[in-house]
């Protein structure tokens, strides 16, 4: 079962909730500014590092299916560490899941995201 958390989106860094607006979205070109140069994305076992392979994950991610995302879950778990959980559903085979975008921030920028199922 899902367990919500208490955080409301607006208490999460400002770079995370417009890189999740944007890539929400599907707006590659927007969610990627919120990234360091030398980010790290890391999706279900697969690792992009650099601007373009970052980008072009972005750019991507999910794009032959049709979905729906919604925020479940956020909290901190110290200064530079994020997570956001979301459900989607959609087309991709299942149709539902739940996962967690990990962050980690420095200089106000995301170095890394890691996004991965949602512990049951």
């Amino acid at each position: 079962m899902t367990q919500h958390t208490d955080l409301p989106s607006d208490l999460l860094p400002t770079t995370v909730r417009r890189f999740f607006a944007a890539h929400i979205v599907r707006d590659a070109d927007t969610a990627s500014s919120f990234l360091a140069e030398e980010a790290v994305i890391v999706d279900q076992d697969e690792t992009f590092r650099g601007r373009a392979k970052t980008y072009a994950f972005l750019r991507n991610a999910g794009s032959e299916f049709e979905y729906t995302t919604e925020q479940i879950g956020a909290h901190r778990v110290d200064d530079t560490h994020w997570v956001v959980t979301v459900r989607l559903e959609g087309t991709f085979p299942g149709g539902v899941a739940e996962l967690d975008y990990r962050f980690a921030l420095r200089d106000d920028l995301i170095a890394e995201l890691v996004i991965a199922n949602h512990p049951a």
